[in-house]
Parts: C-alpha cells; sequence; structure tokens
C-alpha cells in the first residue's frame, strides 16, 4: 500500500515539474482517442434535405358515419314476438328483423273483410234493383220517383264499399307493418328490443347501417370555413387505427353553422379503397386548401431536447451539430418543416445515435468498403 502511494506520488510530482496537472496526460489520451475515432456511414444512414410540398389547411374533427343508415321504429302497438338479428350480423334487404304480436290485427283484417263481402252483396242486390226499375220506367208500370231512390241505394251501397275496402287496406298494411324487414343490404348495429318488450308507436325497435357508404362527419372552425370549398383533399386519421392515414375529398358545407359552438358541418366522402368498417369512431384531420414548397425533414432526423431541436449535419467528412427551428408537421408523410437551420442539399443522419459529438469524423463507405474494413480490424485485434 506504501509503496503504490510512493508511486503515485512521484508521478504526479513528475507531471507538475513538466508544468501539466496530474491526469493531464491520460486525459489527453483519451481526448485524441476519441476525436480520432471515425464514424463509418453508409448511404442509408444519410438523407439529403430538399424541399417538398407542404399542405396546410383547417382542422377538422368530427366522426365516422354511414351514409344510409335506418333506425326502424314500431309502427303498431304490440308486443315483440321474436327479434331475428342480433348486433353484428349481416342482412340482405327484406330479412325479417323483428315479428310484433299481429293477433289483434289478424281480428281486425278480418272483421274488415267481411264487411267487403257484405257491401258487395248491397251492391249488387241495388244494381239488380235499378235495372229492374229501369225497365219497369221505360214500360211505365213504375214512378220516376221509384227510379230516382234505386239509384240513391246503389250509389250509397258503392260508397259503403269503398269504405270497407279503405278499412280492408288499412288492416291489411297493418299486418304488414308487424313484419319488420331490412331496407337495404348492411348489417345490424343495434338491437334495442327483446322478446316480450311492449312496443308503442314510435318505439326505436333495431338500427341497420351500410358498411360501405362510410363518410367523414366532420366540423370545422367558423372562422376557417372560408377556404373550404367542395371537392378540396381531406388527409385524416381515425380512432382505432393508429398509423394509418385516409384519404377522401370534402363533399358538402352545411350552409349553417352551429349557433352554440359556432362550428360548420363538413362532409367528406372516402377517396381510397380502405375504409373503416366501424361507425361512430372519432376523426381528425386537416382540409388541404393550399399546397407550398417547403424544405422537409424526418421526424426521426431531429432530436428534441426541451424547446430546442436539433439535427447532425455531415459536411467536409464532419459531424456538426446545428439547431433547427421547425414549423407545421405534414400527416401524409409525417415530416416537419424546416423554417431555418438547414438548407437544400444538406446531408444529414437519418437516425442519429447517442455516442456522435459536435466535430466528430465520419467516413461513407459502400457495404463492400464497409465489409473489408471490418475485416482489417478484426485481424489487428486477432494481432
Amino acid at each position: 500500500m506504501l509503496r503504490n502511494t510512493l508511486i503515485a506520488l512521484a508521478v504526479a510530482t513528475s507531471l507538475v515539474a513538466c508544468g501539466k496537472p496530474p491526469g493531464a496526460a491520460e486525459g489527453a489520451a483519451k481526448g485524441d482517442d476519441k476525436k480520432a475515432v471515425k464514424l463509418l456511414i453508409a448511404p442509408e444512414d444519410v438523407l439529403t434535405v430538399h424541399s417538398d410540398a407542404l399542405a396546410s389547411g383547417p382542422v377538422i374533427t368530427g366522426s365516422v358515419q354511414p351514409e344510409r343508415r335506418a333506425d326502424l321504429r314500431a309502427e303498431v302497438s304490440a308486443i315483440v314476438l321474436q327479434v331475428l338479428k342480433e348486433n353484428g350480423e349481416p342482412v340482405k334487404k327484406g330479412d325479417l328483423l323483428v315479428r310484433l304480436d299481429d293477433t289483434s290485427i289478424r281480428d281486425s283484417l278480418g272483421s274488415s273483410e267481411e264487411s267487403v263481402r257484405n257491401a258487395k252483396q248491397v251492391v249488387d242486390q241495388a244494381q239488380r234493383m235499378l235495372e229492374r226499375n229501369k225497365t219497369l220506367r221505360a214500360s211505365g208500370m213504375t214512378s220516376m220517383q221509384a227510379l230516382e231512390d234505386a239509384e240513391v241505394r246503389l250509389n250509397t251501397a258503392q260508397s259503403e264499399l269503398a269504405a270497407a275496402r279503405a278499412r280492408a287496406v288499412g288492416a291489411r298494411q297493418q299486418l304488414d307493418r308487424t313484419l319488420v324487414r331490412a331496407p337495404f343490404d348492411g348489417i345490424v348495429s343495434e338491437r334495442k328490443v327483446s322478446n316480450g318488450d311492449t312496443a308503442q308507436i314510435g318505439k326505436e325497435l333495431i338500427k341497420v347501417i351500410d358498411p360501405h357508404s362510410m363518410r367523414f362527419e366532420g366540423l370545422v372552425s367558423a372562422d376557417k370555413i372560408g377556404v373550404v370549398k367542395v371537392g378540396q383533399p381531406v388527409l385524416f386519421r381515425v380512432n382505432g387505427y393508429p398509423g394509418q392515414n385516409f384519404q377522401g375529398k370534402v363533399k358538402r358545407v352545411d350552409p349553417a353553422a352551429n349557433a352554440v359552438t359556432r362550428q360548420v358541418e363538413v362532409l367528406v366522402e372516402f377517396t381510397d379503397s380502405i375504409q373503416p368498417r366501424v361507425a361512430g369512431l372519432y376523426a381528425e384531420g386537416r382540409v388541404e386548401t393550399e399546397t407550398s414548397d417547403a424544405l422537409m425533414l424526418p421526424e426521426t432526423a431531429m432530436i428534441q431536447a426541451g424547446d430546442t431541436s436539433y439535427a447532425w449535419r455531415v459536411r467536409d467528412n464532419k459531424l456538426s451539430k446545428v439547431n433547427v427551428v421547425v414549423g407545421a408537421r405534414d400527416e401524409r408523410t409525417g415530416h416537419w418543416q424546416v423554417k431555418s437551420g438547414l438548407a437544400s442539399g444538406d446531408l444529414v443522419l437519418r437516425a442519429p445515435g447517442s455516442t456522435v459529438h459536435d466535430g466528430q469524423p465520419v467516413q461513407l463507405v459502400t457495404p463492400k468498403n464497409l465489409a473489408s474494413a471490418g475485416d482489417k480490424s478484426a485481424a489487428a485485434k486477432g494481432n
């Protein structure tokens, strides 16, 4: 222990005599080694900063909803006998969805049809009576009053027949309304009743939507609605589909703003074949009202340090740390607009690591040269 201490003091004394503090030699050696280490990078490790189209416009938020949707309600007061479809089941146009109790309606229909038969018999009898009176009147064997009375009875009987037929038609329509059918091809989105429920007129029974008719029903601030036009492209994301962008175009702009929120509804139809199949999902995007050229940089090439962003530029075979000021983010590509710090044509690291430092020498190599360098390094270590 004492020997080690004496050796350390001797080294320190010699360093002081040379005008260097203790540890300076070791630190200088490490610094020289650090500066001497070259960073070997392949072409795919760097990217060239260039101008690209940056779309800008007002933000639009809302939800994805089907254009074809039907909220089927009870048109007669009856007991629910059977619900034949569950949520999520596909249906075809005309498929039976809900069956209501039709007992009382069938009784009414039977009574109406019997009234029609009786009224028809009365009409036939009144018609024969009128023909007989006409014959007798032609031979002078009856009065004109009798002929007119026969005509009145026939007209009355025909009116009663028409009324009976109307009641029968109404009862038949009521009977048809006890069978709730799908209005179009789609899926059941919401079942509202169960077997045994009492369905009053207007009660919600079941909802059917067409998943192939989805559209983005969004809202835009009234302050920005002046630049929104029909046909403009819209890029948006849908909650539940992470990392996926959907494209559409403005189909319709409502002529009135909401009195409370001061927002205007904008309908956006999908322009690509990929569409969400679930209704009601939250969506957010941007109406691309204008496009301009701007320097763009991927998010992976930038490093955030608090409120400051910087990138590593390669110039003259050296790395330099460059502070950049970013602007808007392009939702289509995920790249950020570079307002200052870099120029078109600059070469930057695509995904810089944590070990790089300012002024570090770099060497751009091809995969073949990189393999050769690796072999030489391995051979040197072996020796």
